[in-house]
Protein backbone atom coordinates (compact mmCIF):
# COMPACT_ATOMS: atom_id res chain seq x y z
CA UNK A 1 0.00 0.00 0.00
CA UNK A 2 1.18 3.85 -0.74
CA UNK A 3 0.96 6.90 0.91
CA UNK A 4 -1.48 8.55 -1.86
CA UNK A 5 -4.31 5.88 -0.90
CA UNK A 6 -4.06 6.56 3.10
CA UNK A 7 -3.08 10.69 3.12
CA UNK A 8 -5.63 13.49 3.50
CA UNK A 9 -5.98 15.78 0.62
CA UNK A 10 -8.00 18.21 1.70
CA UNK A 11 -5.78 19.95 4.63
CA UNK A 12 -6.44 23.06 6.62
CA UNK A 13 -3.42 24.93 5.85
CA UNK A 14 -2.14 28.77 6.97
CA UNK A 15 0.38 30.97 5.51
CA UNK A 16 3.86 32.49 7.36
CA UNK A 17 2.38 35.55 8.11
CA UNK A 18 -1.03 34.42 9.69
CA UNK A 19 -0.81 34.85 13.61
CA UNK A 20 -0.93 32.40 16.04
CA UNK A 21 -4.55 33.29 16.94
CA UNK A 22 -5.62 33.00 13.54
CA UNK A 23 -3.97 29.12 14.38
CA UNK A 24 -5.70 28.78 17.20
CA UNK A 25 -8.90 29.34 15.81
CA UNK A 26 -8.17 27.10 12.91
CA UNK A 27 -7.52 24.13 14.71
CA UNK A 28 -10.62 24.57 16.79
CA UNK A 29 -12.51 24.93 14.30
CA UNK A 30 -11.28 22.21 12.05
CA UNK A 31 -10.80 19.98 15.26
CA UNK A 32 -6.83 19.62 14.20
CA UNK A 33 -3.56 19.16 16.54
CA UNK A 34 -0.93 19.75 12.66
CA UNK A 35 -1.05 22.88 10.55
CA UNK A 36 1.31 23.31 7.36
CA UNK A 37 2.67 26.73 6.95
CA UNK A 38 2.86 27.53 2.84
CA UNK A 39 4.01 30.31 1.03
CA UNK A 40 1.56 32.26 -1.55
CA UNK A 41 2.99 29.48 -4.43
CA UNK A 42 1.93 26.73 -2.23
CA UNK A 43 5.43 25.44 -1.02
CA UNK A 44 5.72 23.94 2.39
CA UNK A 45 7.42 26.32 4.52
CA UNK A 46 7.10 24.95 7.92
CA UNK A 47 4.77 23.64 10.53
CA UNK A 48 2.56 24.41 13.20
CA UNK A 49 1.64 21.92 16.09
CA UNK A 50 -0.83 22.29 19.32
CA UNK A 51 1.89 21.57 21.46
CA UNK A 52 3.90 24.86 19.45
CA UNK A 53 0.45 26.57 20.13
CA UNK A 54 0.64 25.78 23.62
CA UNK A 55 4.23 26.77 24.01
CA UNK A 56 3.97 30.32 22.19
CA UNK A 57 0.56 31.18 24.07
CA UNK A 58 0.63 33.19 27.22
CA UNK A 59 -0.86 31.37 30.35
CA UNK A 60 -4.61 32.29 31.82
CA UNK A 61 -3.69 34.59 34.15
CA UNK A 62 -1.74 36.50 31.56
CA UNK A 63 -3.80 36.77 28.92
CA UNK A 64 -4.99 39.98 29.16
CA UNK A 65 -1.88 42.02 29.52
CA UNK A 66 0.26 39.88 27.42
CA UNK A 67 -2.47 39.53 24.50
CA UNK A 68 0.04 40.71 21.63
CA UNK A 69 1.56 37.29 21.96
CA UNK A 70 -1.24 36.12 20.38
CA UNK A 71 -0.61 38.37 17.00
CA UNK A 72 2.49 36.89 16.74
CA UNK A 73 3.19 35.56 12.57
CA UNK A 74 3.15 32.27 12.32
CA UNK A 75 6.83 32.22 11.02
CA UNK A 76 8.09 33.30 14.51
CA UNK A 77 7.33 29.67 15.88
CA UNK A 78 6.61 27.10 13.23
CA UNK A 79 9.29 24.31 12.60
CA UNK A 80 11.65 24.82 9.50
CA UNK A 81 13.26 21.79 8.83
CA UNK A 82 10.74 18.40 8.13
CA UNK A 83 10.49 15.32 7.44
CA UNK A 84 8.16 14.50 4.49
CA UNK A 85 6.80 12.02 2.59
CA UNK A 86 6.11 11.70 -1.34
CA UNK A 87 2.72 10.24 -2.33
CA UNK A 88 4.25 6.86 -3.86
CA UNK A 89 6.13 5.95 -0.80
CA UNK A 90 5.54 2.80 1.08
CA UNK A 91 3.00 2.71 4.25
CA UNK A 92 5.49 0.63 5.61
CA UNK A 93 8.57 3.39 5.04
CA UNK A 94 6.17 6.12 6.49
CA UNK A 95 5.59 4.54 9.89
CA UNK A 96 9.43 3.75 9.95
CA UNK A 97 9.79 7.75 9.90
CA UNK A 98 7.30 7.98 12.35
CA UNK A 99 8.81 5.66 14.90
CA UNK A 100 12.46 6.94 14.41
CA UNK A 101 11.57 10.55 14.42
CA UNK A 102 8.64 10.54 16.93
CA UNK A 103 6.65 12.79 14.73
CA UNK A 104 3.38 12.93 14.89
CA UNK A 105 2.75 13.75 11.30
CA UNK A 106 4.12 13.71 8.02
CA UNK A 107 3.43 16.47 5.18
CA UNK A 108 3.05 14.78 1.78
CA UNK A 109 4.74 16.78 -0.89
CA UNK A 110 5.14 16.10 -4.31
CA UNK A 111 6.48 18.45 -7.24
CA UNK A 112 7.58 21.14 -4.42
CA UNK A 113 3.71 21.36 -3.16
CA UNK A 114 1.73 19.91 -0.09
CA UNK A 115 0.14 17.13 -1.95
CA UNK A 116 -1.35 16.28 1.93
CA UNK A 117 -0.92 15.10 5.22
CA UNK A 118 -0.42 11.76 7.30
CA UNK A 119 -1.35 11.62 10.67
CA UNK A 120 -0.20 8.84 13.82
CA UNK A 121 -4.13 8.29 13.72
CA UNK A 122 -3.59 7.52 9.83
CA UNK A 123 -1.15 5.35 10.30
CA UNK A 124 -2.57 3.58 13.47
CA UNK A 125 -6.00 2.96 11.69
CA UNK A 126 -3.79 1.58 8.25
CA UNK A 127 -1.78 -0.97 10.45
CA UNK A 128 -4.60 -1.78 12.14
CA UNK A 129 -6.69 -2.53 9.03
CA UNK A 130 -3.65 -4.13 7.16
CA UNK A 131 -3.20 -7.01 9.94
CA UNK A 132 -7.27 -7.72 9.33
CA UNK A 133 -7.67 -7.18 12.88
CA UNK A 134 -10.58 -5.39 11.95
CA UNK A 135 -12.59 -8.40 10.54
CA UNK A 136 -13.77 -11.47 12.23
CA UNK A 137 -11.43 -14.65 12.12
CA UNK A 138 -8.92 -16.62 14.35
CA UNK A 139 -5.20 -15.64 14.54
CA UNK A 140 -2.37 -18.98 14.59
CA UNK A 141 1.34 -18.01 15.84
CA UNK A 142 3.47 -20.43 14.32
CA UNK A 143 7.52 -21.12 14.75
CA UNK A 144 8.81 -22.16 11.94
CA UNK A 145 13.04 -22.49 11.11
CA UNK A 146 13.85 -19.46 9.38
CA UNK A 147 14.54 -20.64 5.70
CA UNK A 148 12.79 -20.39 2.90
CA UNK A 149 9.41 -22.29 1.49
CA UNK A 150 7.90 -22.13 4.76
CA UNK A 151 5.35 -19.70 4.59
CA UNK A 152 3.91 -21.63 0.96
CA UNK A 153 4.25 -24.79 2.87
CA UNK A 154 1.78 -23.31 6.02
CA UNK A 155 -0.31 -21.52 3.46
CA UNK A 156 -1.11 -24.82 1.66
CA UNK A 157 -1.98 -26.21 4.37
CA UNK A 158 -4.38 -23.56 4.91
CA UNK A 159 -5.54 -23.60 1.68
CA UNK A 160 -6.45 -27.55 1.70
CA UNK A 161 -9.06 -26.57 4.51
CA UNK A 162 -10.61 -23.68 2.28
CA UNK A 163 -9.65 -21.40 4.52
CA UNK A 164 -8.96 -17.63 3.12
CA UNK A 165 -5.81 -15.86 4.52
CA UNK A 166 -6.50 -12.10 6.07
CA UNK A 167 -3.11 -10.94 7.05
CA UNK A 168 0.47 -12.50 7.66
CA UNK A 169 2.94 -11.12 9.76
CA UNK A 170 6.50 -12.44 10.07
CA UNK A 171 8.55 -11.51 13.05
CA UNK A 172 12.03 -12.57 14.70
CA UNK A 173 12.07 -15.14 17.14
CA UNK A 174 13.81 -13.10 20.44
CA UNK A 175 14.82 -16.66 21.72
CA UNK A 176 16.21 -18.82 18.90
CA UNK A 177 17.80 -16.70 15.83
CA UNK A 178 17.09 -19.40 13.98
CA UNK A 179 13.66 -19.20 13.96
CA UNK A 180 11.12 -17.09 12.85
CA UNK A 181 7.30 -16.24 14.08
CA UNK A 182 4.28 -16.26 11.24
CA UNK A 183 1.14 -14.57 12.67
CA UNK A 184 -1.58 -15.63 10.40
CA UNK A 185 -5.19 -14.39 10.51
CA UNK A 186 -7.47 -16.21 9.05
CA UNK A 187 -10.97 -16.30 8.14
CA UNK A 188 -12.61 -18.93 10.48
CA UNK A 189 -14.14 -18.59 13.93
CA UNK A 190 -13.08 -22.43 14.38
CA UNK A 191 -9.63 -22.95 13.64
CA UNK A 192 -9.12 -26.39 15.34
CA UNK A 193 -8.86 -28.46 12.30
CA UNK A 194 -6.29 -26.54 10.55
CA UNK A 195 -4.15 -26.08 14.15
CA UNK A 196 -4.54 -29.77 13.57
CA UNK A 197 -2.72 -30.37 10.29
CA UNK A 198 -0.43 -27.91 11.06
CA UNK A 199 0.62 -29.77 13.91
CA UNK A 200 0.29 -33.36 12.13
CA UNK A 201 2.69 -31.43 9.24
CA UNK A 202 5.42 -30.87 12.57
CA UNK A 203 4.65 -27.70 12.20
CA UNK A 204 5.06 -25.59 16.02
CA UNK A 205 1.66 -23.73 16.99
CA UNK A 206 2.13 -21.25 19.32
CA UNK A 207 -0.79 -19.97 19.61
CA UNK A 208 -3.69 -20.65 20.39
CA UNK A 209 -2.62 -23.26 22.98
CA UNK A 210 -5.47 -25.55 23.24
CA UNK A 211 -6.36 -27.32 26.75
CA UNK A 212 -5.19 -30.50 26.70
CA UNK A 213 -3.27 -30.50 22.99
CA UNK A 214 0.38 -30.61 23.06
CA UNK A 215 1.88 -27.72 20.40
Amino acid sequence: MIVEEIMKTEVATLSPENTIEDAVKLMELKKIRHLPILCLDGKLEGLVTDRDIRAAMPSIFELGENSWELQKPLRSIMKRNLITGHPLDFVEEVAALFYEHHIGCLPIVSDGKLAGIVTETDMLHTLVALTGALQPGSQIEIKVPNKSGMLCNIASIISERKANILSVLVYPDRNDENSKILAIRIQTMNPIAIIDDLKTAGHHVLWPNLPGVSS
